[in-house]
């Protein structure tokens, strides 16, 4: 008979986080661990009572089958006519589209000849740098060598804005748009897909007008929240990731963290462990260092999630209270090189969290050879997954002999239904971390005033005012001008 413990693909170790390695100035002691105890299982009760009554969007979707269904009908009608698929989007309708194409994809998929990828080439735009958008406008206007067309005649454009107003997005859209109607003519709306609001905005207006397919995304799913949703399964289909498994895996998660009590719940004791550094240890600097290139955009997708949803000034009920452990990126073992110096001697205010895989997705070994350079030899047949893995336990290691706290996530391997677990595992977390500071982790209301002041700066009808205070506050006063 199968047990839980060998169906779960993903673990938390938390061993090296506790005074018992770290001191009790760094370590979350059992005392506590029980400190916490009430407030952990009040913010569990809370979030998964949320979570069954439907207010949480997010956890709707593993088991929400249609969004699958439909992104699936989608990629059967056009993956076979699209060379090229151009994700335009910001934040969180790019960063998990990058995340589940850089985990489960090969490093070359975009370099590979067609008949070796599932998939078109996958271009995320998450950027207004003109140029980066000059780079792939040229690209598109070349012939692809493998069909003998344009690739404008071949490429798919992605367009994924809950409002369409975003501003990166809408510039992104209103030039490639042009572009399509120069080159295809009253065809163009054959290569657009939009995902937006199921029922109004902007994007849904213009879709409508021009005959696009669309995409919906769901009500209450905040973009950071999205990546389950069409919002990140499209592109993934479209590139050959399964999604139904990476669905199952979230829903197992979900079914983890909903069904255990504390203190045998990885999303309750990974947020009580991480409220405790914040709040009692002194450590508000939280890093993710996967030791594995395949993770790290799971990297930057957590660090959107965790600041976004943490970062805030105001408690619920309107009182300012300034909170949020900053998240931080590292990669393994690259940023040995470049910061671990820093993790271990400078000041004790972070908490490392690793990712580590057992099984990498393939095997590379050393080559048999320099038998007789003796600092070498050690080498010699190893596999690289295994180095890989000895320099992360190596990291660990001098981290708590420094007294530095730490954690690991374990995957077995990764998989579709790995990165779906991981995914769930941090978005319940954040939710939990939510409930444990007493903030709105659904709203951005620092993200919107950027917004407003973007929309004034460029001329929006109705921002004159607006623009006029924001030009005396950074331009008009040149004293501090060098």
């Amino acid at each position: 008979m199968t047990t839980e413990k060998e169906q779960t693909l993903i673990e938390l170790y938390w061993r090296n986080a506790t005074d018992r390695v770290v001191g009790p100035d760094h370590g979350v002691s059992e005392e506590d661990l029980t400190s916490v105890s009430e407030a952990i299982q009040q913010a569990l009760a809370t979030v998964v009572g949320q979570c069954r009554r439907g207010e949480l969007g997010y956890a709707a979707l593993p088991t929400h089958g249609e969004y699958a269904e439909r992104v699936s009908q989608l990629r059967a009608k056009l993956v076979g006519g699209t060379t090229d698929l151009v994700v335009l989007g910001i934040g969180g309708s790019a960063l998990g589209n990058i995340a589940l194409q850089t985990a489960l994809n090969p490093a070359t998929h975009n370099l590979l000849p067609a008949a070796q990828r599932n998939g078109p080439r996958l271009f995320v735009l998450d950027n207004v740098d003109p140029a980066w958008i000059d780079d792939v406008l040229c690209f598109l206007d070349a012939t692809d060598p493998e069909t003998g067309r344009a690739r404008w005649q071949t490429a798919l454009f992605n367009v994924i804005s809950k409002s369409g107003e975003t501003a990166e997005t809408a510039s992104q859209f209103m030039i490639f748009r042009e572009k399509l109607r120069e080159k295809l003519g009253a065809r163009f709306a054959e290569r657009v897909v939009v995902t937006t609001d199921a029922e109004e905005g902007t994007l849904r207006d213009i879709a409508e007008a021009d005959g696009y397919e669309t995409l919906a995304i769901p009500d209450g799913v905040g973009g950071r929240f999205s990546v389950l949703s069409p919002v990140g399964l499209f592109s993934a289909a479209m590139c050959g990731i399964d999604i139904r498994d990476l669905l199952k895996g979230a829903a197992a998660m979900q079914q983890r963290v909903e069904a255990q009590r504390w203190p045998d719940n990885p999303a309750a004791m990974l947020a009580a462990i991480k409220y405790l550094m914040y709040s009692e240890k002194g450590k508000g600097l939280h890093v993710m260092m996967p030791y594995s290139n395949r993770l790290s955009a799971l990297a930057d997708w957590y660090r959107q999630l965790w600041a976004e949803s943490l970062g805030k000034g105001m408690t619920r009920d309107k009182k300012q209270k300034f909170v949020g452990p900053t998240p931080i990126k590292a990669l393994g073992a690259t940023d040995q090189h470049s910061q671990v110096q820093l993790y271990r001697e400078g000041e004790n205010d972070r908490l490392v969290v690793f990712l580590q895989v057992d099984r990498h997705p393939c095997a590379v070994s050393v080559p048999d050879v320099f038998g007789d350079v003796s600092g070498m030899t050690y080498l010699r047949g190893a596999d690289l997954g295994q180095l890989l893995n000895a320099e992360k336990k190596a990291t660990e290691y001098a981290l708590a002999f420094s007294e530095r706290p730490s954690v690991t996530i374990h995957f077995d391997e990764i998989s579709p239904a790995t990165v779906g677990e991981f995914i769930y595992l941090y978005e319940f977390t954040t939710s939990l971390m939510g409930e444990l500071l007493d903030v709105d982790a659904y709203d951005q209301p620092a993200v919107e005033l950027g917004k407003q002041a973007t929309f004034a700066l460029m001329g929006r009808e109705h921002y004159e005012e607006f623009a006029r205070s924001i030009r005396r506050l950074v331009e008009e006063d040149g004293a501090f001008r060098i």
